[in-house]
């Protein structure tokens, strides 16, 4: 086995929570306020029944392939060569995915904090960060996880706490005045979002306890749409309608917390959510990318080739687009459709395959008896 490192199903669950939330607290109420108006913070309970969906197919199609990532199974599923066209499919994917997770990180970096340091700077030093965190192993990034989400959490919950006194109820009301639509058309940019938990299948031949995949998964789902909703709500109370307008409205909220003329400038917390929410992230597809690549060349060890698949993410962080607002673009344009497609559309036929074939084995075993 490539992976000889183990970690629980509860890792599991706390490594996806700031795979998800990690870009998306930032960027995700704006653009969902676009599309929904005052009903954004209902758009990720509709955007989350996509990420249920992704995390039961992941664990059933882990269920039929107890040792396998989707890199290998595939193959046994749909035969050897689609096999490997679907596993070059995703390999590719997660790459630009990853490579357009880190240029975010690099432009809000730049954007906000280090304006004259260069952009190739930031980009390069966190992904070799990150690729230092691989070559040690899924265990370490599990303990990572388990070390930075609860700060992670906590830091969030402060920035929410602060703006408490300054938002106003009214933001919100009326609900649902245009029905139910606005509200489920804001759902398409965060339910891209949350098919990410296909990452999964990945990290569920690894886990000590099989068993609670499943289970952790789901929570890990609903404690990302709880935030989400929370997050929104607050954003929404605090600026109306405004926040379409703004590029990161947590940021602008954090600018906004003024406490007695001492707690002021409040910046560097976000600036710490950013980074520490985007190393998880950043790490997890890289892990992903990495390990399924050495699968699809019938390697005996990622770690090699982790490295060379850095150099990879750098370009094509560079190559995902000029500036944020075409970044921007994709979120809202290209995002919505191409993420639910290769992690939920593409596994489910896959499991229905696998059903098929599984009900025809079964039928001819029964014949033969």
């Amino acid at each position: 086995m490539i992976e000889k490192g183990k970690i629980s199903a509860m890792q599991m669950g706390i490594m996806m929570y700031p795979t998800i939330l990690a870009t998306a607290v930032l960027l995700v109420p704006a653009i969902t306020t676009e599309h929904a108006g005052r009903d954004m913070w209902l758009s990720p309970l509709w955007a989350s029944l996509v990420g249920f969906l992704t995390v039961y197919i992941a664990c059933q199609l882990n269920r039929l392939y107890p040792k396998d990532t989707i890199i290998q199974y595939s193959g046994a599923i749909i035969g050897r060569f689609p096999g490997k066209v679907i596993g070059f499919i995703f390999i590719l994917f997660y790459l630009q995915i990853n490579g357009i997770v880190i240029r975010e990180y690099a432009e809000f970096v730049v954007g906000i904090f280090l304006l004259r340091t260069p952009m190739i700077l930031v980009l390069a030093s966190m992904t070799l960060v990150c690729a230092l965190a691989v070559r040690a192993g899924l265990e370490v990034l599990g303990r990572l996880a388990d070390f930075i989400v609860p700060i992670w959490i906590l830091l969030l919950l402060l920035i929410i706490l602060l703006l408490l006194p300054d938002v106003e109820v009214k933001h919100m009301f009326p609900i649902l005045e245009k029905g139910i639509i606005p509200s489920m058309k804001g759902a398409a940019v965060p339910q891209g979002w949350v098919s990410e938990y296909f990452l999964i299948s990945f990290l569920l031949p690894f886990l000590r306890d099989r068993e609670k995949g499943m289970k952790w998964g789901m929570i890990s789902v609903l404690n990302v749409t709880l935030t989400m909703v929370a997050i929104n709500i607050v954003i929404l109370m605090l600026f109306g309608q405004l926040t379409s307008s703004l590029t990161y409205p947590v940021m602008n909220a954090a600018k906004y917390i003024s406490i007695a003329d001492f707690l002021e400038h409040l910046e560097s917390i976000v600036m710490a959510i950013w980074v520490a929410g985007t190393f998880v992230k950043i790490c997890v597809f890289y892990y992903a990318i990495s390990l399924g690549t050495a699968q699809w060349l019938n390697l005996s060890d990622y770690r090699p080739i982790v490295f060379p698949i850095g150099l990879l993410l750098v370009l094509f962080a560079i190559w995902s687009g000029p500036n944020l607002a075409e970044l921007s673009d994709y979120f809202t344009k290209t995002s919505p459709f191409n993420l639910p497609v290769v992690q939920t559309v593409i596994p489910m036929f896959l499991l229905l395959i696998a059903y098929m074939k599984k009900g025809r084995r079964k039928k001819m075993g029964e014949q033969h008896e």
